[in-house]
């Protein structure tokens, strides 16, 4: 028996400005998209277009205030293939939230508080 990763999951209150974010930030597009005929939710997959990795993100239309992260001590981690220039343009995009120089990488916030690593390829 072996498992692999799928995908993971972040609850999102906005998805417009999500799936924009995640586009503008990291390069991530929509490979699918499951929406009820209700309405009430709607999940979108993303995709590097390179790994099978996924990340999901779900929208709930009932859902009328922020998502608590608690103490948000989880993250998803991203190589980078130009780490310089890949700083550069989160630092314009103002959604740089932690530096750690000694190590090499630094965090980005997505519009609802979830923390990415960005770290260089090796």
């Amino acid at each position: 028996m072996q498992f692999t990763f799928a995908h993971n999951n972040f609850n999102v209150r906005d998805l417009d400005r999500s799936l924009a974010f995640y586009q503008e930030a990291l390069g991530l597009s929509e490979v699918r998209r499951i929406s009820p005929d209700d309405g009430s939710f709607i999940i979108v997959y993303l995709s590097d277009g390179k790994s099978a990795h996924q990340l999901e993100l779900t929208w709930l239309r009932d859902w009328d205030h922020a998502y608590n992260l608690g103490d948000n001590e989880f993250h998803l981690a991203f190589h980078v293939d130009d780490f310089a220039a890949a700083h550069h343009k989160h630092e314009q995009m103002g959604c740089i939230c932690f530096e750690n120089p000694a190590m090499g990488i630094y965090f980005i916030s997505d519009p609802d508080g979830y923390w990415l690593e960005v770290i260089p390829s090796r």
